[in-house]
């Protein structure tokens, strides 16, 4: 048996062990001071009736004018719902619905009218919303390639095997890869303002500021860089299955093509719930004295082009949600 001795120094705890060939070695045990042994002093309240009574109510008073002020928020909010499903024969949408087809080149268009009786008077922001639609799903939230979303050139030839069975099509690595990218919402709206007398306005929807900055300048990235030339990068890929461009061609603006397009990025941040909503245009507001949707009448032109599963249906609404629809959605906040 191999001997040991040790010496103990009980101001700080350190205890030294000889090992073999005399060598020190360290014991683990904390040193002896209060932080580490534990023993700094600490304050511990006694709740009773007489404290625990006041402090509920003095918080209580704190919390009464901050939920009028939340309450009084809520009701100042203008919504507007409209549905463009197409399942009523009676929908201008009907015939689109009824006849599309997932391999068309063609797109269908359909207009509704429809008026706004109060005017919105500061800036409107337009969501589309989808229900039943499980964006939650472990496979199809593990569908992607944030290296290659990120601009990882290597990442960009050769896609994440999570990315299967949206990684290859024609032999060629696809960009972006994975079922989240392949399922992007792509319906487009126009909206046109019907004035009295009898000109029609085209209402300016803005398409960038609706994705979070974290997401447009850390997790989005082209490959090549800001200022490369993306039809060349790209050379190679292939479009998601799905998809009637290719990426490099979703937005005709520099800074909102590519992997760095808001729409897909918006798209690419996916829901929590199967029925969720998410922010597709701004209309910001361009004149203090002028609202800046006034009142009267307009007209809703739709691109039906929504890649979704037969048992979805299509919403646009100005509004809260409705049930089981995909949906789309304007409100302002005074």
């Amino acid at each position: 048996m191999m001997a040991s001795s040790y010496s103990a120094k009980d101001e700080d705890g350190h205890i030294t062990v000889s090992g073999p060939g005399g060598a020190a070695l360290r014991n683990k045990k904390p040193e002896n001071t209060a932080f580490k042994q534990q023993r700094l002093p600490a304050w511990q309240p006694i709740l009773t009736a007489g404290t625990v009574l006041p402090a509920f109510f003095i918080i209580g008073l704190i919390f009464i004018p901050i939920g009028i002020g939340l309450y009084v928020t809520s009701n100042n909010i203008k919504e507007f719902e409209i549905d463009y499903t197409g399942d009523d024969v009676s929908s201008p949408c009907y015939n689109c619905a009824e006849n599309f087809s997932w391999n068309s080149t063609k797109f269908c268009t359909c207009t509704i009218p429809f008026q706004l009786d109060q005017p919105y008077e500061s800036n409107v922001f337009m969501y589309y919303g989808l229900s039943n639609f499980y964006q939650n799903h472990r496979r199809y939230v593990k569908s992607r390639d944030d290296s290659q979303l990120n601009g990882n050139m290597e990442s960009l030839k050769y896609p994440s095997k999570e990315c299967e069975p949206y990684a290859h099509s024609d032999n060629k690595p696809i960009a972006p890869c994975g079922a989240i990218a392949n399922s992007m919402f792509n319906d487009t709206l126009e909206l046109v303002y019907n004035d009295p007398n009898g000109t029609n306005v085209s209402i300016s929807l803005v398409s960038t500021g609706i994705a979070w900055w974290t997401d447009k300048h850390v997790k989005f990235r082209n490959p090549g860089g800001s200022n490369a030339n993306l039809s060349a990068v790209f050379q190679g890929t292939a479009k998601p299955v799905n998809w009637r461009r290719p990426v490099y061609e979703l937005d005709a603006d520099p800074e909102n093509n590519g992997f760095i397009n808001e729409d897909f990025i918006v798209w690419m941040r996916t829901a929590a719930l199967p029925t969720f909503r998410k922010l597709y245009r701004i209309i910001q507001k361009k004149n203090n004295m002028a609202p800046t949707l006034p009142r009267g009448n307009y007209t809703l032109k739709v691109v039906y082009s929504i890649l979704k599963a037969t048992d979805l249906n299509s919403v646009i609404w100005m509004g809260k949600s409705a049930v089981s629809r995909i949906r789309f959605k304007f409100f302002q906040v005074r």
